[in-house]
């Protein structure tokens, strides 16, 4: 019997016989990533329990098996798909979706790591409660903790490192490591859970999490402000922090480059402009509070405070105020990436820079595409309210003097050389490495990081048998 089919009876032995998929037409969703990744698979395993995980875990230590930890498989830099040798197994945690207990005088909610996103909301909706972090994709639970999923609220209710108080994580070995904490103060040492938070699943599988959750707002006030510039969008995030606090929840900045192209491609939304042109960025400012509406006039509140920032100094850097309903300005910003996709080549950076310097970098960005690559549109938009932004590149590549992976190669090493070493910011903000990002991990980390990295790696994975990503 060939080894690959010698592994693919152990697995079925283990498993199940419909717990293991090796047909080409069955494994295709597993090895191709959302937006990169594309490798080929030896196998697809598909256990259901923790204890499974470990037999199986343990199983390919013994023969020296690299395996893929596999969520939904919606991140964006390949992170989540084999390589393309042909010689990884797939794990995914599909059927690792059983455990699922909300414990709602605690505010906190035990799943399993296959849990999705939309299953856990759906099961905390009856007790007026959700986890707030709010993505475009559908993950699972296990994928947000192994990325730090961060999201359009981040700034009021932080990523998933800071909403997660207890992990269950199977080691390369197949050793349970069971630090499922309901504790919200446990003061008794390291905080172990941290160490697999944001590392794609190098150091061990994450089976099982408590998070926090929180209560369902009952009401939501969100506006358009259109601005005349960065700066004027800066003086707006500091003016509604210092008002508005302890309901401000989310701060989306949106260029005209971006914008104008969401109403051409989608006429079905309303223009708050009419037909006018966007100014030169609008935010997508909300409030959001447990409040009914009789206690506290949020749209009141929001209204009058940007008013008043309007008769204000600082004023005089608006172009535009609108209210409007929540589903309607999200509908605008959620439709960008899509819009931008049929304007041409679109090269997405995932970047972040102190708050105080997103201007200053924007600007930075957008002059050294003026100098060096006039065909070249910026079209940036994103969380400016906790430092992040897509600077997203469009072109024609018919207008490009130049092949597009020339240009692509040129683009990334100078828009991260500008990012990192010009602003002090990241060159992931919140997709993480893999191998999509690997090349600049290894320029950035400073050496003694990597050492650290290499040590953890040495310690619960010295066989290198997980994952792609490297972060040693």
């Amino acid at each position: 019997m060939h080894e690959s089919a010698r592994i693919a009876a152990d697995l079925r032995a283990m498993l199940g016989a419909d717990a293991v998929l090796t047909e080409p037409e069955d494994l295709a969703r597993y090895e191709a990533g959302w937006r990169y990744g594309a490798g080929k698979a030896l196998a697809a395993a598909r256990p259901g329990t923790t204890a499974e995980i470990s037999k199986l875990m343990a199983y390919c230590q013994a023969r020296g098996l690299r395996v893929m930890p596999q969520g939904a498989n919606t991140g964006l830099v390949g992170a989540s798909n084999p390589d393309a040798s042909g010689e990884m197994l797939v794990l995914s945690l599909e059927r690792l979706n059983k455990r699922l207990e909300v414990d709602p005088v605690n505010r906190t909610a035990l799943v399993d790591g296959g849990v999705l996103l939309s299953s856990l909301n759906e099961a905390l909706a009856p007790h007026g409660l959700l986890f707030p972090i709010d993505l475009g994709a559908d993950p699972t639970l296990g994928g947000m903790i192994a990325t730090n999923t961060g999201g359009t609220r981040l700034l009021k209710y932080g990523d998933v490192r800071h909403n997660l108080q207890g992990l269950e994580v199977v080691l390369p070995d197949g050793t349970v490591v069971d630090a499922l904490n309901r504790l919200r103060k446990n003061n008794t040492g390291l905080d172990l859970k941290q160490l697999f938070v944001g590392t794609s699943g190098i150091y061990g599988v994450i089976t099982g999490a408590v998070v926090q959750v929180v209560p369902v707002p009952r009401q939501q006030a969100t506006a358009l402000v259109g601005c005349v510039s960065g700066e004027a969008v800066l003086a707006l995030l500091q003016s509604l922090e210092r008002d508005l606090a302890d309901v401000f929840t989310a701060f989306e900045v949106i260029s005209a480059n971006a914008l104008g192209p969401v109403f051409t491609h989608h006429p079905d939304l309303r223009n708050p402009y009419g037909t006018g042109q966007p100014p030169a960025y609008t935010a997508l400012v909300e409030l959001s509070s447990t409040l009914p509406g009789a206690a506290l006039d949020l749209a009141g509140v929001l209204e009058e405070r940007l008013g008043a920032f309007v008769e204000g100094e600082a004023g005089e850097g608006l172009t535009d105020v609108f209210m409007g309903k929540p589903d309607e300005f999200w509908a605008l910003r959620h439709h960008i990436s899509e819009s931008l996709r049929s304007e041409g080549k679109v090269l997405a950076f995932d970047i972040s820079v102190p708050r105080s310097r997103m201007a200053a970098f924007t600007e930075a960005a957008v002059a050294l595409l003026a100098e060096a690559y006039p065909f070249i549109r910026a079209c940036d938009f994103g969380h400016w309210g906790d430092g992040g932004t897509h600077l997203n590149l469009v072109w024609r590549e018919a207008d490009a003097p130049r092949p597009t992976a020339e240009v692509v190669a040129e683009l990334q090493t100078r828009i991260y050389d500008l990012a990192v070493r010009g602003f002090e910011g990241s060159y992931s903000a919140e997709h993480g490495v893999g191998p999509h990002n690997q090349r600049f991990y290894d320029a950035y980390t400073p050496a003694p990081v990597k050492a650290v990295n290499q040590a953890l790696k040495d310690r619960l994975d010295p066989d290198r048998l997980l994952g792609t990503t490297r972060l040693d």
